[in-house]
This record gives structure tokens, sequence and C-alpha cells, in this order.
């Protein structure tokens, strides 16, 4: 049974979020504070974590980022009643994987969990998400080098720590070299479902993901803005 951790200090959500998981099959495990989310996440195994963002103790974004500092990479979805900009930005940069705003719908917090999995799931439906094969499995782009049956990126031998969702996008553009991909489309395919209006989350994630393998982020030769239209990655040469 797949393990779900609940992070929040209200009882009522607490229990909302628990009684809902628990009827769509998932185990849960909850915490009221920051330092039991992080020993639990530290210690357990999890296939997704929702977490608060105010928390006693150790609030959910200093949680979040320590999680990513040890190389967790259980996706993270930050529950939050705040409706700021910042927050959202600032959450995702840390490296968690999504958000959801206060009050929400249990079917809701249940789509974005299952996308989640989905995404961290080795799947056969080679239609949607085509398998790893000896010829494109590993990617080379001069001294990058990213292995998608490791989940690993590196520069030079040296690795480069992406999260979940760092991952899964670079090897959504690797696989789609060339052509120029709208943000509505990358948010589709990599969030998994729709998400309406929310494609500033699409920017957060290729702004962070160049930091990390562009030479020059200021200057990416990647990832390349196609200015009215979207993204283009170019320059992959597969192993």
């Amino acid at each position: 049974m797949d393990k779900i951790l609940v992070v929040d200090d209200e009882p009522a959500i607490v229990t909302l979020l628990s009684y809902n998981l628990k009827q769509a099959g998932y185990e849960v495990v909850t915490a009221t504070d920051g330092e039991a989310a992080l020993s639990l996440g530290l210690e357990e195994s999890f296939v997704c974590i929702l977490l608060d963002l105010m928390l006693p103790k150790l609030d959910g974004m200093e949680v979040t980022k320590r999680l990513r500092q040890e190389k967790v990479r259980t996706p993270i979805i930050i529950v939050t009643a705040k409706n700021d900009e910042f927050d959202k930005v600032f959450g995702l940069e840390l490296g968690a994987d999504d958000y959801i705003t206060k009050p929400f719908s249990p079917r809701e917090v249940l789509a974005r969990i299952k996308a989640v999995i989905r995404r961290m799931t080795p799947v056969d439906d080679t239609e949607t998400t085509p398998a790893p094969t000896p010829n494109r499995a590993i990617t080379v782009i001069g001294d990058l080098r990213v292995d998608q049956n490791k989940y690993r990126v590196t520069r030079n031998g040296k690795n480069i720590g992406l999260t979940p969702k760092e991952f899964e996008l670079l090897v959504y553009f690797i696989e789609r070299e060339g052509r120029v991909l709208s943000r509505d489309a990358i948010l589709n395919h990599v969030w998994g479902y729709d998400y309406a209006s929310e494609t500033r989350i699409v920017d957060i994630h290729i702004s962070h993901l160049r930091e990390k393998i562009e030479v020059d982020p200021k200057d990416p030769q990647l990832i390349r803005t196609v200015r009215g239209f979207g993204y283009e990655f170019v320059g992959a040469d597969h192993a």
C-alpha cells in the first residue's frame, strides 16, 4: 500500500485528508509540526508528502529545503492557506513539486497526488511515456550527461541534484528536441492534468532547471525561450 505523509497543525485538516486518502487506498502517516515532519521524511519512505507551510517548530519551507539538501526525492505538495505568489514561487524553487491552496476539495488533492505519483512510477504504456531504450536512455549534451535509467544528471562526472519534477521536465525536453513547446503543452504533460492558467509554474521550474544545467543561465543555450510561443530544447546527442 502506498504511504503518504500528511503534515498540518490543524486537526480538522488532518482528519479530512486522512479520511479521504484512506478511502482512496493509501496508508496515511501524520505529523503536526515541522520537526516531526522532517524526521519522518528522512527516516521513512513515502510516495508523496502533503506539507503545510505554517507549522510550529519548523515551517514547511525549511522542511522542504532540508529534505532536498538530504537528497530526499519524495514528491512534495505544499498545502497553504496563503494565496501569495511569493510563497508558491519560493516553495517551488526550494524543491516542492506542486502546491495547493486552502480551502481545497478532497478530489483536487487526490488528483494532484495521483499526478505526482504517476510521474515517479515507471509505466509500460509506450504511447504515453515510452520507457528508455538503449539508444536514448543516456543523453550527452557537451559535458552534460543525462541517464534516464538511473535518474541521474552529471557534468564532467559530478552529480547535479535535480528534483523529481526538474528531472522529468528535462527528459520531456530531451525527447522533443528541436520542437517549440508551448507552456500549456508542458503543463499538461509534465504536471499530469490541466492546471488552467497556472503556466507560471512552468516558467519557475524552467528558470530553476537552467540554473543547474546551463553553463550561463543568463544566456541559456540548451533551453531557449521562443518569445510568444514557449520553449525549445537544442543540442542533445544520444549515446
